[in-house]
């Protein structure tokens, strides 16, 4: 099917833009008509799929950054805005997770997912929407998760560095709504990535999981209407609806008891 080429010739800047939801949502903003900037950490992926979006007619540019270091989004602005380019449409996609017992893993390991997670989002926003403000038009998407709804142990720190990510995206779009600029949260639950490999968070992926494609096609529609937050399955949408009458405590026991890793013994 074809896409409505409602983003024709804007500049879209997509972070995360190696794997699963962001290359998703690379070759949805394409469709769409964007000339894309893939951002990402590794280069040969990023390099592919410049190449596969080329031979379809995009333009595309690449910059490569790790967003665990705190100079990397003014690197990505100083190789885009900075050199000229108007970027309109910004997706703050990168993310990191780590399943374990927090207790026991690695202090970095936390500390990333809040750099890479929270704070990369807001240095790489208060970079490029004061242009979009400017120029009384834009279009921010930040991905968080259903994990924003609620605690989750055994990956508490991602579970809260999301929740951080849709309310800092829910204030920030009544902000910024009066000068032209769309800002919508996407929070989607289980989806065909290697987000759950890497994160060794197999045991979360559960049934009927997204595809990365549907996902992005959800989230640019809705970023496109204006909408503040999106739950792309309807099923996860009723669960983030349902958790508001649970008590959290009894939310986190329960989940506790069936995420607790195996080779943890009951208490």
């Amino acid at each position: 099917m074809t896409r409505r080429r409602d983003f024709e010739g804007r500049w879209a800047l997509v972070t995360g833009a190696s794997a699963g939801i962001g290359v998703a949502l690379a070759r949805e903003l394409a469709e769409r008509g964007a000339r894309l900037i893939l951002s990402a950490r590794r280069r040969e992926r990023l390099e592919a799929l410049q190449s596969e979006l080329a031979a379809k007619g995009t333009e595309t540019r690449i910059v490569v950054a790790d967003l665990n270091d705190p100079a990397a989004p003014q690197q990505i602005f100083d190789q885009t805005a900075g050199a000229g380019l108007a970027v309109e449409i910004l997706v703050n996609n990168a993310g990191l997770g780590h399943y374990g017992e927090f207790y026991l893993t690695e202090p970095e390991q936390e500390f990333s997912q809040v750099r890479v997670n929270c704070e990369a989002v807001v240095r790489l926003a208060r970079l490029f929407v004061p242009p979009m403000v400017e120029r009384r038009r834009g279009w921010v998407l930040i991905v968080a998760s259903t994990a924003s709804f609620q605690p989750v142990p055994y990956i508490s720190t991602y579970a809260a560095t999301k929740a951080f990510d849709r309310f800092f995206a829910l204030g920030l779009a009544e902000e910024v709504a009066r000068f032209g600029v769309n800002l919508t949260a996407l929070c989607p639950g289980s989806t065909e990535s290697e987000f759950f490999e890497v994160a060794g968070a197999q045991g979360f992926k559960g049934r009927g999981v997204q595809p990365a494609e549907e996902v992005a096609r959800r989230g640019v529609d809705a970023l496109l209407r204006g909408r503040r937050v999106l739950i792309p399955r309807l099923d996860r949408r009723f669960a983030a609806f349902l958790v508001r009458f649970v008590p959290v405590r009894l939310i986190t026991r329960v989940v506790e008891k069936a995420a607790r890793p195996q080779s943890n013994p009951p208490a």
